[in-house]
Order: C-alpha cells, then structure tokens, then sequence
C-alpha cells in the first residue's frame, strides 16, 4: 500500500543575523525556540526550531542562520510562501501588533480565509492565515504574543513551479495526498483531515524567474511519517517510483530521508519521533546548545564559532 504523509513536519529556510532571527520568530511572532543546535552538515553555524511549547510536528519553522548569506532570489522551484494558522477573530489584534513593532502586513484572501502577508527581516515572505475552519493546536503562550492570538502551528506552503500538473501528480501519487480544490493556475491539496498544517499550494507559473537558494528563501519543506520503520518503506517505495532518495539521516530529533520533486523543490519526509525533549527536559527547551553525539568532542570548536544569541522567556507550559 502506497504511504501517506498526515500532513507538514516542518519548514526549513536560510537567514543571516541568528539574533535578529530570534527577535523576530520569539518576539514578534511569539514562537518558542524549541531548539538550539548546529546545522549537522556544516556544525560552523546554527539550526534554529521555533514552533509550539514542545516542538510539536506540524508547528516547525527552522533555521539555518549564516552570517553574511547572500541575498537569495524566491521563485520558481521553490516553497516561496509559508503560512501560519491564527485564530479567526485574531486578524485585527495581529495588524495592530505587527504595526506597533514596525513590520509592514497586508489584509488579503477571502472570507473564508483572511491573511496577512508580511515578510522577516530577510525578506522570507509569511502568512498569518485566519481560517474560518477551526484549528484546535495548543499554542505556545508567549510573553509577547498571548495564547488567545497565539499561532497554532503551520497551516500551509506554497510551492511555485514550472509545470504544475507534474508536481500535483508527485504529492497525490508519491505522498498520498488529496485535490482539495483547483484554479487555472494554483492547486490545493490536502493530506490526512485536511485543514491547517496539512496543506499545500501548488502555484504553476511558466514564465516565472528560478529561484535562487540563499538568504530570504525557503531551503526545504518537510512532511509528516510516524516513525522510523514507516520511513524505510516509504524510501524503498520512492526508490521504486524513480526518485533520487537520500539515505535516512540522523537528526537527532527525528530522521530524514530527501528528494527534489519534478519542479525542483526539495522535500523532505520527517518522522514525528523521538522529539525534541530527547536531550533535554521540556521546561528547558532552547535554552542550551544542544548537540548531538557525533558532535560532542568538537563542542569547545563549535561554540567558538556560532555566535552567542539571547532569547526572550515565554511562559513555561502547564
């Protein structure tokens, strides 16, 4: 039987300044750092999580934060908006709150889902989404942002191609996921119940620009499997199907396989487990350099090289 995704594990994107990425994802968008650690390829630099108060699959946004990046290019090829779900009648506290720390956002979407369109101090384009369908995720209940305006995690990503039918059939016949609606030029689907964090747009544009991969854009999206040994089929079958999969890979927090779909973004499928209290406890999270084992005899070379960030307290989860 073919796998099915239940929906986003994450979504990973390149910044610059690792400061400046914290003030913006823990004080003005009230994500809590789940995670400090170093990008496992290049230990040189950070890999930043944000996302609810235990790093749920599904809340993930991460970060590979080099100092001096170039300025990338979003287009076609990549995840070029990424989406977060807000409650409905949060819209207006969210403008007046964007405002009043001097972050420009535009109200647009329609009555069934309202959005403010906004970008980080890279020029990462975001959404806050206002859904009229309900979505029932804990918050993190930060210091800046309170639970009742609070983001409950991811609600979708757009992907803007060249040939839009051929992304469409990889998602629906490699990942399992579902047509929820369709437009002449855009897609969504669905995985598992549908709804926030289990969906994506695919965004067909011919004449588009290739993106370019650098400071500002999205590297990877990541979706959801439950576990190791569900994550081994779904290689063998990706394998199958001609897919240039990766070996599964160590991250610590979860493992990873990789493969770029037709129109050239890379993908990722995560597993939900073991999760991020594995190295440390809950109510400590994000607040030391975690590093994996393998890491461990380099830590003193390490923290020599990432440089030192702070990071507002939320409150601590009940």
């Amino acid at each position: 039987m073919m796998p099915r995704t239940e929906g986003l594990h994450h979504v990973t994107a390149i910044a610059d300044d690792p400061q400046t990425n914290v003030d913006f994802y823990v004080t003005v968008l009230g994500l809590r750092l789940v995670k400090r650690t170093v990008n496992f390829d290049d230990p040189s630099t950070y890999h930043l999580y944000y996302g609810d108060s235990s790093g749920t699959p599904g809340t993930l946004m991460t970060f590979f934060p080099w100092q001096k990046v170039p300025t990338g290019r979003i287009g076609v090829g990549q995840s070029t908006a990424t989406a977060f779900s807000i409650p409905q009648a949060s819209l207006g506290w969210w403008r007046d709150h964007l405002t009043a720390l001097g972050v420009d956002a535009a109200i647009t979407g329609t009555s069934d889902e309202e959005r403010l369109e906004l970008r980080d101090p890279d020029g990462l384009r975001l959404e806050l989404v206002a859904s009229s369908v309900v979505d029932p995720r804990n918050p993190w209940d930060s210091a800046s942002v309170p639970g009742e305006h609070a983001i409950r995690g991811q609600h979708s990503s757009v992907l803007t191609v060249g040939d839009g039918e051929r992304t469409v059939a990889t998602l629906v016949e490699d990942l399992g996921m579902r047509v929820e609606s369709e437009l002449p030029d855009r897609t969504r689907l669905r995985a598992g119940p549908g709804g926030p964090g289990h969906l994506v747009d695919v965004v067909a544009d011919s004449r588009g620009e290739p993106g370019v991969v650098a400071g500002g854009t999205v590297h990877h999206i990541a979706f959801r499997v439950p576990d190791h040994a569900t994550q081994e089929l779904w290689r063998e079958y990706l394998v199958d199907r001609g897919h240039h999969v990766t070996k599964i890979l160590d991250r610590q927090y979860f493992t990873s396989i990789y493969f770029r779909e037709p129109g050239g973004v890379l993908l990722e499928v995560a597993t939900d487990t073991p999760g991020f209290d594995v190295d440390e406890p809950l109510l400590e999270l994000g607040r030391a350099l975690k590093l994996p084992p393998w890491l461990e005899p380099d830590r003193e070379d390490i923290e020599r090289s990432v440089r030192l960030v702070t990071v507002p307290e939320g409150r601590d989860p009940a």
